[in-house]
C-alpha cells in the first residue's frame, strides 16, 4: 500500500494520502490549511488520481482545504454523520482570538464554502474506494463525531519483518504518548473515555497508528506507555 503524510502549514495537522499503489486512484484524508500546493506535488509525482477525501473530524485544521481539493477532482468529502454539520462553516466555529489569528495569517483565504458534494457515514462502515476496503470506527470525545479509519494493510515502505498488518488514521483521538483534547466545543471527557477504552484498546497490537498530529506510533506501543490508557487497561 502507498501512503504519504505530511504536516500542514498550521497547526502540524498531518495530511496523508493513501492507494493501493502508484499511478492508481487514491484517498486524502485530513486536508488541513495550506495543504493544496505540495498535496498537488505527491499527485503528480506519483501519478496518483484522487477518488475521495476523508475526514476524521470537521475542526478546520483537518478540513480547511477540503472544498478546493474536492472541487479541483470532482469527488465527494466523507464524513461521520455527527460531525457534518461542522461543515457549514467550521470557521464560525472558532474562538475570537484563533479566528483573529487566522483572519491576520490567511486573510480572505479564510473564507469558509461547503463541499458540493459531502457522504455520511456511521458507526462500523466499510467504505471501498479508491481500490482500498476502509473500516470506520466511530470514536466521539475530541468531537462527536470523531471517527479512526482502518485498513487491512500496511504502507509498503515499512520493512518486510516489521510485524505489522494493519493500519489506522486515528486523527485526534490518539497522539503518540497523548490524546486528542475534549475541551473545545462538542468535546466530551466521558465519550473519549469511553472511545479509548472501547475503540482504541480493542485495536490489534500489530496495527501502526498515523495520528492527525505527530509521529506515527503501533498500538502496541501506546497501551503499553501511553498514561491515558493505562488506567483503562
Amino acid at each position: 500500500m502507498f501512503l504519504l503524510g505530511f504536516p500542514a502549514a498550521a497547526f502540524a495537522t498531518n495530511c496523508f494520502v493513501v492507494a493501493p499503489a502508484e499511478g492508481e486512484e487514491c484517498l486524502i484524508i485530513d486536508p488541513g490549511v495550506g495543504v493544496i500546493d505540495r498535496l498537488g506535488e505527491v499527485l503528480r509525482a506519483h501519478r496518483l488520481r484522487p477518488a475521495a477525501v476523508l475526514l476524521t473530524h470537521g475542526h478546520l485544521d483537518h478540513t480547511f482545504s477540503v472544498t478546493p481539493v474536492c472541487g479541483a477532482h470532482q469527488v465527494a468529502a466523507h464524513i461521520h454523520h455527527d460531525d457534518a454539520y461542522r461543515l457549514e462553516n467550521p470557521v464560525d466555529q472558532l474562538g475570537e482570538e484563533l479566528r483573529a489569528m487566522l483572519v491576520a495569517q490567511f486573510g480572505s483565504a479564510l473564507a469558509w464554502k461547503e463541499p458540493d458534494d459531502v457522504v455520511t457515514f456511521a458507526d462500523s462502515a466499510n467504505l471501498h474506494l479508491g481500490g482500498l476496503d476502509v473500516h470506520v470506527r466511530h470514536a466521539p470525545g475530541h468531537t462527536e463525531g470523531s471517527v479512526i479509519f482502518s485498513v487491512e494493510d500496511i504502507p509498503s515502505a515499512l520493512p518486510a519483518d516489521s510485524g505489522l498488518t494493519r493500519t489506522v488514521f486515528a486523527g485526534d483521538v490518539l497522539f503518540a504518548g497523548g490524546i486528542g483534547r475534549t475541551d473545545l466545543p462538542g468535546g466530551d471527557d466521558a465519550a473519549m473515555t469511553r472511545s479509548l477504552r472501547d475503540v482504541i484498546l480493542t485495536e490489534a497490537d500489530d496495527s501502526i497508528v498515523f495520528p492527525g498530529h505527530g509521529p506515527a506510533t503501533t498500538i502496541a506501543r501506546e497501551r503499553a506507555t501511553n498514561p491515558y490508557l493505562q488506567h483503562l487497561r
